[in-house]
């Protein structure tokens, strides 16, 4: 199993180690010197690593976890690759093939499982398969829409000896448009007098990245980013012109409704991009749609497009580069009307309260370099990021798309272990990150220096805005009472500051940045910044007028 995760160019595993696969353990002890184990505090944040690992290098992130509870705190990371097609490999230790069916310690049947939030659950009862199943799991993982894979190993099994072939390397095959596609683009495209690009999903990289870019700048297509996949194209580029989540510009909404085609390349058009499934109307859109998915199985699942086309995103992008030049004149009013909103969008305004989460954003904008890279973990307190801050470089933006709290800190360890002349900042708030915070102690202990930013509200904020829309003056169980975290940061031996004012976030960014160690910055934020386009008490004020 070890040779073949190093026959597939594995580097670098995640794990809590566990007796069910102390076997495994001992084999990667022998190849220590070539694939990294990064040992985690918990088994969501192993998963969570390897799900970030994963979407950021390309290749299938590799986490080991033990059977029983091991693997249910890994499920949530498999829940994350599965919603954010990433590539990923989940290895589980299991109980001995003898006791299984008699509710041994810990037994779980992990087929029956991970079934509905894996691409493929397999437990391996034959040694003599396990370069096989390996090797399959990769191509699976990578294959099509990427996703996780996870691969039961009785305890038992992962002893034996056999003789048995050396694995081959798992080639992917990738479908690309027909010429027929290419030439219904042309004639749908060449009847819209509102076209957009919305773009999403796995499967990208730089050079396809830099390709797409170029493709809409020839034909003057404006370019959307579904949710939390921004760093497929240069914030900065004229074609850009913004992302569809959570507290989008409600001009870009409007704009999307307005639009009389869709050009969907790679991403699924999930809840959070459609909002809900409105301005993208489910099965039927109201604008014509070409959907490009590198999955056939995806196509016609949720959405049926005038042309849906099953390809792989490096191969759609390449063959439109070459076959679909269009006149990009004729929609110059459209494009340039999309990128001004967008650019006022990003301007920050006045806020209660001496912090100004935008003010911050805009300031890293200065601060950091391109391929800085920026995690996050789900919750109001993103939206700062992703409306203000301007990612440049494909993969460089790592947050769930499954609105998953807790990632970020995980993510960030994975950041810095794929790439560590980068500089990382992980964006959590006060809730999540005392989900994973733990995994600060891996931080340090394998000298990894990240920036840790904590927005503190004192709250779950994004509840607490639900509560007050839904159950007015009704609050309960969102408030929170949090620990020192400047004293939490330095307990696990990393840097720690506290920051009350936008003007103290600058010097403070730049300390933690030269520290060469991690570092946290405590950043303290009014409560009535409930969402990063409008306040708690506006919120009310809408609640009210509504109820009259």
């Amino acid at each position: 199993m070890v040779d073949t995760l190093v026959l597939h160019g594995v580097d670098t595993v995640f794990c809590v180690p566990g007796e069910s696969y102390l076997a495994a353990l001992d084999a990667l002890y022998d190849v220590r010197d070539s694939v990294r184990v990064i040992t985690c505090r918990h088994e969501n944040g192993a998963a969570y690593a390897a799900e970030a690992y994963g979407k950021l290098t390309g290749k299938p992130g590799i986490a080991f976890v033990t059977r029983g509870p091991g693997a249910c705190n890994a499920s949530i990371g498999v829940h994350t690759a599965l919603q954010d097609s990433s590539p990923m490999i989940l290895f589980v230790g299991q109980v001995p093939r003898e006791f299984r069916g008699r509710e041994a310690f810990q037994e779980i049947d992990f087929e029956a499982m991970f079934a509905p939030v894996a691409k493929w659950a397999v437990e391996v009862d034959d040694a003599a398969r396990m370069p096989e199943i390996t090797a399959r799991a990769f191509a699976v993982a990578a294959g099509g829409r990427p996703g996780p894979v996870v691969v039961s190993l009785p305890e038992d099994m992962l002893t034996d000896e056999v003789d048995v072939a050396d694995a081959k390397v798992a080639a992917h095959a990738s479908p690309e448009p027909s010429d027929e596609d290419m030439a219904r683009m042309r004639e749908l495209l060449s009847a819209s007098e509102r076209p957009l690009v919305i773009f999403g999903g796995g499967g990208w990289s730089a050079k396809i990245c830099a390709e797409f870019e170029a493709f809409c700048e020839s034909n003057g297509l404006p370019a959307v980013s579904s949710f939390r996949t921004m760093d497929i194209f240069n914030n900065d580029h004229p074609n850009f012109v913004g992302e569809l989540g959570y507290n989008t510009n409600p001009k870009l909404t409007q704009r999307v409704l307005d639009a009389d085609l869709l050009l969907v390349v790679g991403a699924r058009l999930g809840e959070t991009t459609s909002q809900a499934y409105t301005i993208v109307k489910a099965p039927r859109p109201d604008q014509t749609m070409i959907h490009v998915y590198p999955d056939h199985s995806e196509l016609g699942r949720v959405y049926q497009a005038d042309l849906p086309v099953a390809s792989g995103i490096g191969a759609f992008v390449s063959k439109a580069r070459r076959h679909l030049q269009l006149d990009p004149g004729r929609w110059q009013t459209w494009l340039k009307d999309g990128r001004a909103d967008f650019d006022a969008w990003t301007v920050p305004t006045d806020v209660p309260g001496p912090l100004n989460p935008a003010e911050l954003f805009v300031q890293l904008r200065d601060i950091l370099p391109d391929e800085a890279i920026i995690t996050t973990d789900a919750g109001n307190f993103a939206g700062w990021t992703s409306r203000f801050y301007k990612f440049r470089k494909y993969r460089t933006q790592l947050g769930p798309a499954n609105g998953s709290m807790g990632y970020g800190m995980p993510a960030a360890i994975a950041a810095k272990v794929a790439r560590p002349d980068a500089p990382v900042i992980c964006y959590a708030g006060d809730g999540g990150i005392l989900m994973t915070g733990n995994e600060l102690a891996t931080a340090v202990q394998h000298d990894l220096p990240i920036v840790l930013l904590i927005a503190n509200n004192s709250m779950y904020g994004t509840i607490r805005m639900h509560e007050e829309r839904e159950y007015p003056g009704r609050e309960i169980a969102t408030h929170l009472r949090n620990p020192d975290f400047v004293a939490w940061a330095e307990a696990f031996g990393a840097q720690g500051e506290r920051v009350t004012k936008t003007e103290e976030f600058r010097p403070a960014m730049e300390r933690a940045l030269a520290a060469g160690r991690p570092a946290v910055i405590e950043l303290v934020v009014d409560q009535e910044l409930i969402a990063s386009n409008f306040t708690l008490s506006q919120l009310r004020e809408r609640v009210r007028n509504a109820a009259k």
